[in-house]
């Protein structure tokens, strides 16, 4: 045998703290066919400051589709259907680096996931640039050992082979062809060179994360053995892999059949509907006297219709994929959306899901059984969900298991006529849904009775759409789609229908009146920049008080939400309106002469509306603004005090009721809105920073200048006939 390996590898991407699907980094990665050995490589490395911790880093394995996870151990929707993924744990101590190898022998060719990822997140809200988070990175590299070789085993026929030694197993291959009802794999003629009694080990089809089904046979003696399976997968090749279990330096002899057991689907009506079709469009034939397309059988053949029904295996009905966008996919059946099913022969339905882009989604079946149509009062519609191959006999199969797939059992009958179930992430592979009756025991008009059955199956992105506590998003990694949902509110979940942790409606509406109601605490700030002449520095905390009223009140998470324009406008008017604010407030302070005030006010607002537009989180376009108005400010204030001999401000009034309060105010403001927020206290902790800021600006504007007289309407219109003065000139034409 020649082997032949192969390299696979895939850029490093930062590991960040678990809170939704979207964190856990997605790794994809293509296995050939007649790959014998799979071996992961997984490299982890953190970086080497002191804000760098031991960590513990969780790699999921999943083969079809991305790994469907639950590290918080919230709820799936209701009709889930979800079995735990195979994952290993990976610990960053006190090396920067790890290095794991994960080995899997004889893998299933085709698509393999591998989703990565760091322990819960703390909740905890950072601000951009106060704090250097440790980077984590993980990279996933892959290794295959594939024969170009593999011996190819056809049906009914023995393949003599020669296993050379207990360290060379055996490997050939068998393609199962399509509607295939069970195969039976049988091993003959064992001959070891030593004379001894034969003892071999068969491996019999691939290994899938998470769940496995690959057989194992164990061979003793000079007796022939045999393994038979039912439903193998359509389609496909499967493995065969025999080891020799003798001693060392000992060669054995034997011989390898396969056999399959053919299953005869029964005829499809659409069909003849399309032959009908096509008939009438051409017109009749010459000399025909009959109508085209005619149903009409023979009295024989009609007596044979019986007969021919026993005699299939399945009755599988027509369906149609229709692609309606990314990830979304509806299936529709040609002849309607119900389907008889009857207790002979299942009813099979194909959904097609095997073109590499459907697996980052959620496949939904729901059925509902007409009442009406059921002959027996008790019987009941066994129902199975299968990949690969189909369940070709659910009313005996109670787990609805194939050769290498664990199905899953759905039941409508007339007491529960609604059934439905949600498959998260599908394995990339055709699907197939088989629906039989089942009668009650002692009922014998159980042949001739016939359920009808409305099916609808999909590929949706997420269930319904996350709900109304949670948001679909379209992840990507490289050219691969996957959705996930990201909750809000408190509410958890794959689907966003874990209540554990949610916030009432009342909760929701004091966070909506807190965050919005706390920004009324810019109108005394605005009072006392209107009685001291500041006009321009008002309408900045207007614009800023309307902005951050309305822009929270679209921020919400729940129900409690009012947008009134485009989400991303109000929140980058709001970014605008606080740093601007600082800016115009700062400048007030330090008292420069008016023409280069407002010059600063204008150029400094569209430097800050640029930094905001490339970098709206970043700390530096608060920091930035604030910090070079400190220095004009202090600037300032050393010249006036240089100038007048004394300190500046020299009323010591002015610092003790005013400046040092402001400034003590602004500071507890930073100090909450940097280090103390989180996603259980925003909506608190954050009105609390809406609060604190408007009440500082309120002291820390200065007083109005000494020659400006405060407002007094009285005063402004002492005499009431010069409002109506009239200031014409007189023109002379001159003659």
């Amino acid at each position: 045998s020649v082997y032949v390996s192969e390299y696979f590898s895939q850029s490093a991407q930062k590991l960040s703290f678990y809170s939704w699907y979207g964190n856990a980094k997605l790794f994809h990665f293509h296995v050939p066919e007649d790959t014998v050995l799979l071996r992961w490589l997984l490299q982890a490395s953190r970086g080497k400051g002191p804000e760098c911790t031991s960590m513990e880093i969780t790699v999921h394995f999943r083969y079809g589709a991305p790994p469907v996870i639950n590290p918080l151990g919230t709820r799936f929707p209701a009709n889930a259907t979800v079995r735990p993924s195979y994952n290993i744990s990976i610990t960053l101590s006190s090396a920067v680096q790890n290095t794991t190898f994960v080995n899997v022998s004889t893998p299933a060719a085709g698509d393999w996931f591998i989703a990565a990822h760091l322990p819960e997140a703390a909740g905890r809200i950072e601000v951009k640039g106060f704090s250097t988070p440790c980077p984590y990175m993980f990279q996933a590299d892959m290794f295959v050992l594939r024969l170009t070789d593999m011996p190819v085993l056809e049906p009914g026929v023995a393949m003599p082979q020669t296993i050379v030694s207990p360290a060379k197993p055996l490997h050939v291959k068998v393609f199962v062809p399509k509607h295939t009802a069970g195969m039976r794999l049988e091993l003959l003629s064992c001959v070891s060179s030593s004379h001894k009694a034969c003892a071999l080990r068969v491996l019999l089809g691939s290994i899938t994360l998470p769940q496995s089904f690959q057989r194992i046979l164990t061979c003793t003696g000079s007796i022939n053995c045999s393994l038979a399976l039912d439903s193998p997968p359509w389609e496909k090749w499967l493995q065969i892999m025999v080891e020799s279990l003798g001693a060392a330096n000992a060669s054995v002899l034997v011989e390898v059949v396969a056999s399959f057991t053919a299953c005869r689907p029964g005829s499809t009506s659409s069909f003849l509907n399309f032959s009908s079709l096509n008939q009438s469009q051409a017109g009749p034939r010459a000399g025909g006297t009959g109508s085209a397309g005619s149903s009409a059988l023979p009295a024989g053949e009609a007596s044979g219709t019986a007969a021919a029904r026993r005699s299939v295996c399945v009755q599988p009905q027509p369906v149609v994929r229709e692609d309606l966008d990314v990830v979304s996919v509806r299936y529709r059946l040609l002849n309607g959306p119900s389907v008889p099913v009857n207790s002979l022969a299942p009813t099979l339905l194909l959904l097609n899901l095997n073109t590499g882009m459907d697996s980052g989604g959620s496949l939904v079946v729901s059925l509902l059984l007409n009442k009406t149509s059921v002959g027996l009062a008790n019987a009941s519609v066994a129902v199975c969900v299968s990949a690969a191959s189909p369940v070709l006999s659910p009313n005996a199969t109670q787990n609805c298991s194939t050769a290498f797939f664990q199905g899953y059992p759905l039941s409508v009958s007339t007491s529960s006529a609604e059934a439905m179930l949600i498959v998260p992430y599908p394995q990339t592979d055709d699907w197939f849904l088989s629906l039989q009756l089942v009668c009650p025991k002692g009922q014998g008009t159980c042949e001739s009775a016939e359920a009808k059955v409305t099916a609808f199956a999909y590929l949706t992105p997420c269930f319904n759409d996350c709900g109304p506590y949670g948001q679909c998003s379209l992840l990507r990694r490289h050219g691969y789609l996957y959705a996930a949902c990201s909750c809000k509110a408190g509410w958890g979940g794959w689907s966003c229908t874990d209540d554990t942790k949610a916030q009432s409606v009342g909760a929701q509406n004091l966070a909506t009146l807190l965050l919005t109601l706390s920004n009324l605490m810019f109108l005394p700030a605005i009072a006392v920049a209107v009685y001291r002449y500041y006009l321009v520095e008002a309408s900045v905390y207007t614009y800023t008080m309307f902005f951050s009223t309305f822009y929270h009140a679209c921020d919400q998470p729940g129900v409690a939400v009012m947008c009134i324009m485009d989400y991303d406008t109000l929140q980058y008017c709001d970014f605008l309106g606080s740093v601007v604010s600082i800016w115009v407030t700062i400048l007030c302070m330090s008292r420069v002469k008016k023409i280069l005030k407002y010059v600063l006010f204008l150029l400094g607002t569209l430097l800050i509306a640029m930094s905001l537009q490339l970098d709206r989180r970043g700390v530096w376009n608060m920091m930035g603004p604030c910090l070079f108005a400190l220095v004009i400010m202090v600037a300032a204030w050393v010249y006036q005090g240089v100038k007048r001999r004394h300190c500046y401000p020299s009323s010591w009034k002015r610092w003790v009721f005013y400046l040092l309060p402001g400034i003590t105010l602004a500071f507890i403001a930073i100090s909450v809105y940097a280090f103390m927020e989180t996603n259980e206290n925003y909506y608190y902790t954050h009105s609390i920073w809406h609060v604190l800021v408007a009440c500082s600006v309120a002291f820390l504007l200065p007083p109005r200048d000494k020659h400006k007289k405060p407002w007094a309407w009285s005063q402004k219109l002492t005499c009431r006939y010069q409002i109506c003065q009239n200031d014409r000139e007189e023109l002379y034409a001159v003659t």
